[in-house]
């Protein structure tokens, strides 16, 4: 028994030793897989580190499998009707919003870049470090705040972050121009910092941040932002109680236009963008093909047209590395989620610049020859040579040649109805088939082993390119009463895509310029805004889309076992129709200028204004 209890008074002992001298590990709540505050900016690794995570924000870029020209004219989402197209979005039904543009999504990003900056502001690191860390996160946190300020006019402007203390959450718009002050400030504040600073790819530079700026200022000096024009253009904007937040009120148009040529002639004058943009003459229907191919993709020289893009890496699993397979014909077991429409591939010019014309017989009997070079390098068409296909197709055609018809095989005498394998009736995934007739060839890699639907490929999303600047300060141009200097730069972007010089004046060059922007800067983020901020949302968004419907039938005497395209054997029949209302219904409604706030964040924040029409 003595025995007993001295072992239990041992046990006793030890265990309380144990605890007291564990007792401070126990309450230590410091979680193992996160650095707090203070380690993170001591420590040069983990500051970069909490920089570098910002660019997370940028998602996908533009090349996701819903591409935001979806909700445009030029494009059609394959899985899904868009609200927004139909004019049925509202508070509580936003439809589609691409991440890069979600309100909390971006003022999480917000958020961080304000931490950064607060931190860095105090920080004992080397300064060049921090000189480069802060650049960048200006430069993101104007990028993020300029992704809402396009979207949905002015926002709040949160300059610090909040802390649990903060005695109010709430707080008001701020008006567009007072947000348009504030983004230049930070990719002012971003270019000087970030000047003569060498950054890996993807990451912000000083060029980049002056190519942001004149985007900015491009955009502030536009129709939809000047209210006097916009009401004039727009019940729903000349009925609206606070027209502050969404463009300027009063104030000097032209002198806005001048600061956004200036802002896109300081970007030209750095001297080391650009490609193919010193030629003479047009280029060769072969090398136009190439040379805008280099520039999507990025290689070959066309590295030169990026100021700032979002990378890819096979070794990483992300959604933009998967874009051949998100937007791929169904016939190579793609998904077709993004379709370019008839409207748009109609938007590209015949070889000789004059418009495609379907009331010109020679023209509608074969609609795809004798066109802009950039067609063929952007839109996957009936006919159109593509890559190998996989072994379950392989057999069924040895040509790897598009298939968007249905045609005959057999004899002409006693015809069999075959459907084109990159079909909705095709033998392969038939539900991925595309339903307007078109697959996107653009950002696609051309390498014909990037087919199968298991293999990714490397090709950026480019977020901001020369290109882009080029035409802002054509833009400006034409504003400006410029026209001569407009059309220098204009054709030098169509001599690099074999096109021939535009040689036209007054509104006839304005609308060559916006046809041009729309062709080269296809599925670029470009269109959704161009024609909202030029105002003519209702002639080109507000159509309906218009699909391709194709048949092939066997010419007398002919005989076919294994089709492929052939003008021999066939007589094509190209039909244009309204998609099925049931799949799409466009309309336009001006309260789609400005797309509302969520419920939601209302409900948060009673100092915010709902925008107008919701």
């Amino acid at each position: 028994m003595k025995t007993f209890i001295r072992n239990i008074s041992i046990i006793t002992i030890v265990s309380g030793a144990l605890l007291t001298s564990c007792k401070k590990d126990f309450l230590n709540t410091k979680p193992l897989n996160q650095a707090s505050a203070d380690i993170t900016w001591a420590d040069p690794n983990l500051s970069e580190a909490f920089v570098t995570e910002q660019y997370n924000g940028l998602h996908n870029g533009e090349i996701g499998g819903e591409n935001m020209d979806c909700i445009t004219d030029n494009a059609l989402y394959n899985f899904g009707k868009q609200d927004i197209m139909e004019a049925n979005i509202s508070p509580s039904n936003l439809g589609w919003v691409n991440n890069t543009y979600e309100w909390g999504e971006m003022y999480a990003r917000v958020r961080a870049a304000n931490l950064a900056l607060e931190n860095l502001a105090k920080s004992s690191l080397d300064k060049t470090l921090v000189d480069r860390l802060k650049g960048e996160t200006y430069f993101l946190r104007a990028y993020f705040y300029n992704q809402m300020l396009r979207y949905y006019g002015g926002v709040p402007i949160v300059k610090a972050s909040y802390a649990l203390n903060t005695p109010d959450f709430t707080i008001a718009r701020n008006t567009y121009a007072e947000c348009v002050d504030f983004i230049i400030s930070d990719l002012d504040q971003a270019s000087t910092l970030l000047q003569g600073k060498t950054l890996a790819k993807g990451r912000a530079t000083s060029a980049a941040a002056l190519a942001l700026k004149a985007r900015v200022l491009l955009y502030a000096a536009s129709d939809l932002h000047d209210i006097p024009t916009a009401k004039g253009k727009s019940s729903v904007i000349s009925q609206f109680a606070h027209p502050e937040l969404l463009g300027y009120v009063d104030g000097d148009r032209i002198a806005r236009w001048q600061k956004a040529q200036d802002a896109a002639k300081a970007v030209m004058a750095l001297g080391n963008y650009g490609y193919m943009l010193t030629l003479a003459a047009p280029a060769s229907a072969t090398d136009a093909f190439t040379n805008y191919q280099n520039s999507y993709l990025s290689r070959n020289g066309g590295e030169a047209e990026i100021i700032f893009a979002r990378y890819f890496s096979n070794s990483k699993d992300e959604d933009g590395a998967w874009y051949g397979r998100n937007n791929g014909p169904n016939g190579y077991h793609g998904w077709t989620a993004s379709e370019p429409t008839q409207n748009m591939v109609d938007d590209y010019e015949m070889m000789d610049g004059t418009k495609f014309d379907w009331s010109k017989p020679a023209e509608a009997a074969a609609p795809y020859a004798n066109r802009d070079p950039r067609l063929y390098a952007s839109v996957l068409y009936d006919g159109a040579p593509w890559k190998p296909r996989t072994a379950d197709g392989a057999g069924i055609d040895p040509y790897n040649e598009i298939q968007m018809g249905t045609y005959q095989t057999g004899s002409a005498s006693s015809p069999v109805a075959y459907f084109g394998l990159d079909t909705r009736n095709g033998p392969i995934e038939n539900w991925n088939g595309t339903r307007t007739g078109y697959g996107i060839r653009k950002f696609m890699d051309p390498n014909p082993a990037i087919v199968d639907q298991n293999i990714r490929a490397e090709v950026p999303s480019p977020l901001i390119r020369y290109t882009e600047v080029i035409f802002n300060y054509v833009e400006t141009c034409l504003a400006l009463g410029q026209e001569g200097e407009a059309k220098i730069w204009l054709n030098k972007i169509r001599f690099r895509s074999g096109m021939p010089a535009i040689t036209d004046a007054g509104d006839a060059l304005v609308q060559r310029y916006r046809n041009e922007r729309n062709v080269e800067m296809m599925f670029e983020e470009q269109r959704f805004y161009d024609a909202r901020r030029w105002m003519i949302a209702p002639q080109t968004l507000g159509n309906k889309a218009k699909i391709m419907k194709i048949t092939g039938v066997l010419k007398p005497g002919k005989t076919v076992s294994t089709y492929r395209y052939s003008t021999d054997n066939y007589n094509y029949t190209y039909t244009v129709q309204e998609i099925d209302p049931g799949v799409e219904n466009r309309t336009w409604n001006d309260k789609l200028y400005f797309p509302p706030i969520g419920r939601d964040e209302i409900n948060k924040n009673n100092k915010l204004v709902q925008n107008p029409g919701y």
